[in-house]
């Protein structure tokens, strides 16, 4: 009992913490899904944020549900969390950790859809989390799942009686009938948020990610040092995530630990989802993310997820190998660990690599140099003129494949006015160019100019 309790404790203060930082400290707007177990929270999620599989991770006796994705409808973004997630093998524990997530959602979301199931009707479960929901001034949405016939319609009607307004939301999560109106309804409540609400700061954000125990926080220490006066605290960060200004060797830079410079207390759960969970607001908040790996366990499916996490919010990447000097070393072990890692991370593969000893400070200011270059490579800006003469003759030489007869001419490209390298590529017929001969451009693009370590995204636009 008691370390279903302490597992119990885990999962909320990782909920709360993915929350609040979240709302406090990147101010996006969230949506925060709420419901007893097996409504189909993770499907509805799932259909909102256009995944197929959400990120879980299972254990034996504990079922960890926690899901983050972004959606956007009618233009407008927002982000969606999913509280499901429960503990097996007793009912107190079971109760009390849904009430804790939905008062989380209550505190911190900008909206609350609670998910109900037709099936089954409404259970004790269902009136105490309506319950708590008709205290708080927040949006709730109540939303009967499975709805997906006229009878169910009719059964929706039952759901009245949770006393949550004058507006029920019958829907199928599994093929996403009735979601649109529930999104139109949920977009038009929440706070418009402009894309900056202060200029972009000039100095850089190097943020450390990585599976637990692969080094984070000797990394940091290992570069602060014990000259403490190169660091300054930067007010407003959450105590889970640990924020320093580094000013050391002509470099300054916020350097943001995802794990926190103390040591971490023992637990007996496998908490490495909640690294990623930690992880995903402060790579949001970042210009640079450094991947650190564990070289004795290898390049693995978490750091993937990680690393696909800053590919896809298009940050500057640099991947530490750390404990490198625990590895039997022959003449290929290095570039045979760079081959797989670029392997499994391709087709973006343009990424410094460094084989690092935090402990013995082994190239960690190799790292630092490389995430300063990196960081430069997310801020280059080429002239229109200049990508024209040296991109439109590879386009000549090469250029995309007609379709059903039609011949497809690229005119004229741009880089965008954007904080991350995006590019649109003018043409008359843009909606039959396909993703190989994107790639094309993408390999010319970085053959040319340097955008090491940084995610490049091409447009296709009607000329």
């Amino acid at each position: 009992m008691a370390t279903l309790a302490r597992v119990a404790f885990f999962i909320v203060k990782s909920l709360l913490f993915l929350i609040n930082f979240a709302k406090k400290i990147i101010m996006s707007n969230i949506v925060a899904i709420v419901g007893r177990p097996n409504v189909g929270k993770s499907q509805l999620f799932n259909r909102l944020t256009g995944q197929r599989q959400a990120i879980v991770d299972d254990e034996s006796g504990v079922t960890r549900d926690r899901h983050y994705g972004k959606s956007d409808w009618n233009g407008k973004e927002f982000t969606v969390i999913d509280t499901g997630g429960y503990v097996k093998g007793s009912d107190d524990i079971f109760e009390d950790e849904i009430r804790k997530q939905v008062e989380l959602a209550i505190d911190e979301a900008d909206a609350i859809i609670f998910v109900t199931d037709v099936e089954e009707g409404i259970t004790g479960l269902d009136k105490d989390v309506a319950k708590m929901l008709r205290k708080t001034e927040k949006p709730v949405f109540l939303t009967v799942n499975k709805v997906d016939n006229t009878k169910r319609q009719n059964d929706a009607l039952e759901f009245y009686n949770l006393g949550l307004g004058d507006k029920i939301y019958p829907i199928s999560a599994i093929n996403g009938s009735g979601t649109g109106d529930l999104l139109d309804d949920v977009v038009k409540v929440l706070p418009n948020q402009e894309e900056s609400e202060e200029p972009e700061s000039e100095i850089p954000k190097f943020t450390v990610v990585g599976r637990p125990n692969a080094g984070k926080s000797t990394l940091i220490n290992a570069l602060l040092g014990e000259e403490r006066n190169i660091v300054t605290d930067i007010a407003g960060t959450t105590r889970d995530t640990v924020a320093t200004r580094y000013n050391k060797f002509n470099q300054e830079f916020d350097l943001i630990d995802t794990a926190g410079i103390r040591r971490k207390t023992k637990v007996s759960e496998d908490i490495e989802f909640y690294s990623v969970m930690r992880a995903i607001r402060a790579i949001e908040n970042s210009d640079v993310v450094f991947l650190v790996v564990d070289a004795t366990r290898g390049f693995e499916s978490q750091d993937q997820k990680i690393f696909d996490l800053a590919r896809k919010n298009n940050k500057g990447v640099v991947i530490l190998v750390n404990k490198w000097d625990l590895i039997d070393k022959e003449t290929n072990t290095a570039k045979q660990f760079i081959e797989h890692i670029k392997n499994e991370i391709a087709p973006f593969n343009d990424v410094p690599i460094l084989f690092i000893s935090a402990k013995n400070k082994q190239r960690i200011f190799k790292a630092i140099e490389e995430g300063m270059h990196v960081f430069e490579n997310r801020k280059r800006k080429i002239k229109t003129s200049k990508l024209n003469e040296v991109m439109l003759p590879y386009v000549q030489q090469n250029p995309p494949p007609a379709h059903k007869g039609k011949y497809i001419k690229i005119k004229f490209v741009t880089q965008l006015p954007t904080h991350s390298p995006k590019f649109a590529f003018f043409a008359n017929l843009p909606q039959y160019i396909k993703d190989p001969y994107k790639r094309y451009l993408e390999n010319k693009l970085r053959e040319n100019f340097d955008f090491t370590g940084v995610p490049i995204e091409i447009y296709f636009r009607k000329k």
